[in-house]
């Protein structure tokens, strides 16, 4: 790292040359990506996303769009064979497709009586839009398909007979996490902002706090360009875009801030500027390379996954990750060495240069930790193992009902059509594709006879016939979101001849999930392992890496029970977000979660432990180690840990709930990390395990090619 520094200081103004070119390039790639980004969430490959575009292309409607569920209770006295109201329902139902260019299933175009409650006044219609021309987001969350609430009402209401009722319910309606409108990007970034300069300004009380946000400026459009040329070779969904800045604020800053740190460091002790940046960069540099190739290899989870969205994110965090070190590496050291000491005159100058020693708060808490190990130890695993047992329980399903929202219009009918013996699995009805030269009827009869299905749609006309094939609607007696719903959907599946298509979004988020998850545990142990390789040949050590992947596992399982606490128990969620949750963490959000979290765990990581591993070299002794170590590194990852946390809260405030959902895990994780874990059980454990931490075997260390570990004994200096 010396070696670049060196070369990067006797070039200045060619790397600042290289370096603003590649960031004004950067503002045109973002120009380039805007009109191309995709917003699109289904699987390419998948079964379900087979079938659902088999039958979006050829019908136009339905596939993976939940239907809208119009229910219309007659007056008393009157039910469906009520002489003219058949006439009456045919033409409701006709303005509805003409009106919405929708495909609709209904008692008076199946002559099917389970379209009808108990008593005969209660009647309903699946209504499946175009999402297309209704402007809806195929596969979409939960209250973000194809808005047909106000078309469906508008084309049915003038032909309502006196006295009789509509609620329009179904799916979409009855989400409780639909966009509320929340803050925009720009406030959110505008927040975040805010927060980094608060807690910059707190760290070096100079101006030496706007140069990691100077870093971070520069560092986003970098991103983009590396994610434009990526964009060669994968789609890039329109939330890489927008979460590329507040994800790069975090952690260009982290980046920055421990150079700028340990620069500042060198700088109090007495060296001029540029010998400072080449010492920082030997021990800083160093951490900033490692602890960018492990979040590289977190994000890289998502890339290899074949689902266009987590891979999407995974590149768009990679951009950022690399480019954040990129210009750490190269900017920052330049602008050290030519403007640091104007920047921090002041705070040396009256000669109370904090960096000089270290954090008297921080050290007195370390000596607290490691004076009571085995207490702080066992505290810190409780609360983590406690959360990561909760976290087993988790729940990736689609949202049931009696989950979702308990007022308005959307749960009127609800309640309308269960209150009459209509399953409430009816809202979860899913589409199958029957292809030329099988047999409408036949796969119908065979559906039908399964347990489990409430009835099978199958209409004759041109909007489920068509060009040889057909397309039927199942409506299952059980919500989505149960095992008994996802068992009627497996059954079907299993029951239906080769080539026929079983789709909707209910299938959807079943293939997703399986494909997203089933070689997980798999992915987790090479992630792992490559960590601990990385790790073990930046600390020199066989037990440090292996402790630090353990508890990078254990924070990732607390993380995913505080959001299990959070979203599917819904303890304080409304209180704290403004968002009714709906008993579920969405599908995607976990391995999402987990992917970043993995690396910027690591991050903090990388940092306190080696300097842990300086500072043994250094005086020999493990509690020492760990206090000066914890004293000097305390504030720095506190503070880097308070401006992602602030950059993700900022994302979690109001608007959509996946994006909400994915935030609050960040944020949450951020907090668990660097306090229960980084502040309190890695010190512990260090501590706890004595001279084995430093241990590297002449073996280990000649496959590792870096320099050997020897036990000693406690108290005797590696280096005289």
């Amino acid at each position: 790292m010396e070696k670049l520094s060196i070369f990067t200081l006797a070039h200045r103004r060619l790397v600042v040359v290289i370096t603003v070119a590649l960031a004004l390039a950067g503002g045109g790639a973002l120009a380039l990506l805007l009109p191309n980004v995709s917003e699109q969430y289904e699987a390419p490959g998948l079964p379900a996303y087979d079938a659902n575009s088999q039958i979006i292309e050829t019908y136009g409607t339905g596939g993976r769009e939940r239907p809208y569920v119009p229910v219309i209770t007659l007056p008393e006295g009157v039910s469906v064979d009520t002489p003219g109201v058949a006439e009456t329902l045919t033409r409701m139902f006709d303005a509805v497709e003409r009106d919405t260019h929708a495909r609709v299933a209904s008692y008076v175009n199946t002559g099917d009586r389970r379209f009808v409650g108990e008593g005969g006044r209660v009647t309903y219609a699946l209504v499946f839009g175009n999402p297309v021309e209704q402007g809806g987001i195929p596969g979409s969350a939960l209250g973000e398909g194809a808005e047909l609430d106000g078309l469906v009402d508008a084309a049915i209401r003038p032909h309502l007979p006196p006295g009789a009722s509509l609620e329009v319910t179904g799916l979409d309606q009855l989400a409780t996490g639909e966009d509320t409108g929340g803050l925009n990007v720009l406030v959110k970034l505008l927040i975040t902002l805010g927060a980094a300069v608060l807690v910059l300004a707190w760290v070096f009380r100079s101006k030496l706090a706007f140069v990691p946000l100077l870093i971070a400026f520069v560092a986003i459009p970098v991103s983009y360009l590396g994610v434009l040329v990526m964009s060669l070779f994968a789609d890039i969904h329109e939330t890489t875009v927008t979460m590329a800045p507040l994800f790069g604020i975090g952690i260009a800053i982290d980046y920055a801030l421990i150079m700028v740190t340990r620069w500042r460091e060198q700088w109090a002790g007495g060296a001029d500027p540029d010998t400072a940046v080449h010492q920082a960069m030997a021990t800083a540099g160093k951490s900033i390379v490692f602890s960018s190739l492990v979040v590289a290899a977190g994000l890289l989870t998502m890339v290899v996954l074949p689902i266009p969205l987590l891979r999407s994110l995974g590149i768009g965090g990679m951009m950022v990750t690399a480019a954040s070190a990129l210009v750490s590496l190269t900017l920052l050291p330049i602008v050290l060495a030519r403007t640091g000491r104007r920047l921090d005159r002041g705070n040396v100058a009256r000669g109370a240069d904090r960096e000089a020693n270290a954090s008297r708060v921080w050290t007195s808490f370390a000596r607290k930790v490691v004076r009571h190990r085995r207490i702080a130890a066992a505290g810190a695993t409780v609360v983590l193992g406690t959360l990561a047992v909760v976290a087993l329980g988790i729940n990736i399903n689609v949202p049931v009902t009696s989950n979702l929202d308990h007022d308005g219009p959307g749960h009127d009918g609800l309640v309308a059509l269960t209150s009459v013996g209509i399953p409430s699995g009816t809202l979860y009805a899913f589409d199958v594709h029957v292809p030329s030269g099988t047999s409408p009827d036949s796969v119908v009869s065979t559906i039908a006879a399964l347990p489990g299905v409430h009835t099978v749609a199958a209409p004759t006309g041109e909007a489920w016939r068509r060009d040889g094939s057909a397309v039927v609607t199942v409506l299952p007696v059980d919500d989505g979101g149960t095992e008994a719903g996802r068992r009627t959907i497996e059954q079907v599946i299993s029951a239906v001849p080769d080539g026929v298509g079983v789709g909707g979004y209910t299938a959807q988020q079943i293939d997703f999930a399986d494909v997203t998850y089933g070689a997980f545990g798999w992915m987790l142990a090479l992630l792992s392992v490559v960590s601990y390789i990385m790790l073990a040949r930046a600390f020199r050590s066989l037990l440090l890496p292996l402790k630090a992947v353990l508890m990078n596992l254990l924070s990732l399982g607390a993380v995913i029970g505080s959001m299990v606490v959070l979203w599917q128990w819904g303890w304080g969620t409304e209180a704290l977000l403004g968002i009714q949750p709906d008993g579920v963490v969405g599908t995607f959000l976990p391995v999402t979660i987990f992917a970043f979290l993995f690396g910027l765990s690591m991050d903090y990581e990388v940092f306190i432990l080696a300097r842990m591993r300086e500072e043994y070299d250094r005086t020999g002794d493990t509690d020492e180690a760990v206090i000066l170590g914890i004293g000097r590194t305390g504030r720095l990852v506190t503070a880097a840990a308070a401006i992602l946390f602030f950059s993700f809260a900022a994302m979690a405030t109001g608007g959509e709930l996946d994006v909400a959902m994915f935030a609050s895990g960040m944020a949450l994780g951020i907090v668990l990390d660097a306090t229960v874990i980084r502040s309190v059980l890695v010190p512990a454990t260090v501590a706890m395990m004595g001279r084995w931490n430093w241990w590297l075997p002449n073996w280990a260390a000649r496959v590792l090619r870096v320099e050997p570990s020897p036990l000693r004994s406690e108290r005797v200096p590696v280096h005289a």
